[in-house]
């Protein structure tokens, strides 16, 4: 039998908070900005008057029937801004989704990275695919590792950039790559190169920068096989985290123990979750399945 589920909250945010949610939606603090965006597993109702949800400075209003179409709707100009956490700096914006930058209930995962380096008393080099504008690569890099960022937009490396330089981690050692992540780890496999950590964070759906389709529920378990093969010989940690898939938790804490069958170490798996400040309820927000080890 696998372990318990764990619900996984990030209640050290300063600059970020989960106000209310419900009718479908969430009302969130990102630095100053109070903005709207679609939930829709939030099928309750608001703990918070309308008034609250009418300072909101933008709301994104989804397309029906288009999982991530829809547009921002500003009342306030916003132009962007840089945000904190616990040392990390980085800018957020308003673009052509509904995401602004940051998925802060990943914070959870930073602080856990971020210890298994500074505790694991070694040189450690980290592989962090999908790697989006690189949070979790300058936690890891702040704590002392030599990291790899792979992702297949050079937009999102470009802004992963800029918050190196906003959190003052230029003299880190960090290798930014724009390729299709599977290409990328077949590659590295050929190379005999070998990582400590390995940091994946799949989209349901994607393309690669020379239209590689990416389906998340196809070809993870492929990758994940090819991922093994470039672990060094003593891991010290592998997390995964998954958004909008149909599959549980449990997908994912079986995929990872057969990946690391015969590797000494623990296995946690869950949700993600933000905690409403309305009303103390939880909100999931991703799946996730990390190894560390012992």
């Amino acid at each position: 039998m696998p372990p318990d589920l764990t619900l996984l909250a990030s209640p050290n945010w300063t600059d970020y908070e989960l106000l209310d949610s419900g009718n479908g939606r969430k009302l969130e603090r990102f630095g100053p900005n109070i903005l709207i965006r679609p939930e829709h597993q939030a099928i309750w109702q608001p703990g918070l008057p309308e008034a609250k949800w009418q300072s909101a400075k933008a709301v994104f209003q989804a397309v029906e029937g288009d999982e991530m179409g829809g547009s921002w709707q500003s009342r306030q100009p916003i132009t962007p801004w840089d945000m904190d956490y616990k040392g990390l700096r980085f800018r957020a914006q308003l673009g052509g989704s509904r995401h602004v930058g940051v998925f802060p209930e990943q914070a959870a995962h930073w602080d856990w990275i971020e210890n298994l380096i500074r505790g694991g008393n070694q040189p450690v080099s980290v592989l962090n695919l999908f790697g989006y504008t690189g949070l979790a690569t300058l936690a890891a890099a702040q704590a002392g590792a030599k990291v790899t960022h792979v992702d297949a937009s050079k937009k999102s490396i470009l802004q992963a950039q800029e918050n190196q330089v906003l959190s003052e981690l230029s003299d880190q050692k960090i290798r930014w790559i724009v390729d299709d992540v599977m290409k990328f780890v077949l590659r590295e496999g050929r190379r005999q190169a070998h990582y400590d950590g390995l940091i994946l964070d799949p989209p349901k759906f994607g393309r690669g920068p020379k239209g590689e389709v990416w389906e998340c529920l196809e070809m993870l378990p492929r990758l994940l096989e090819s991922c093994r093969a470039i672990l060094s010989n003593q891991p010290l940690f592998v997390v995964i985290t998954a958004y909008a898939i149909r599959a549980s938790a449990l997908s994912l804490y079986y995929a990872l123990e057969e990946m690391m069958r015969g590797k000494s170490g623990n296995i946690e798996f869950g949700e993600l979750v933000a905690i409403d400040r309305s009303g103390g309820r939880l909100l999931s927000m991703a799946i996730f399945a990390r190894w560390g080890r012992e």
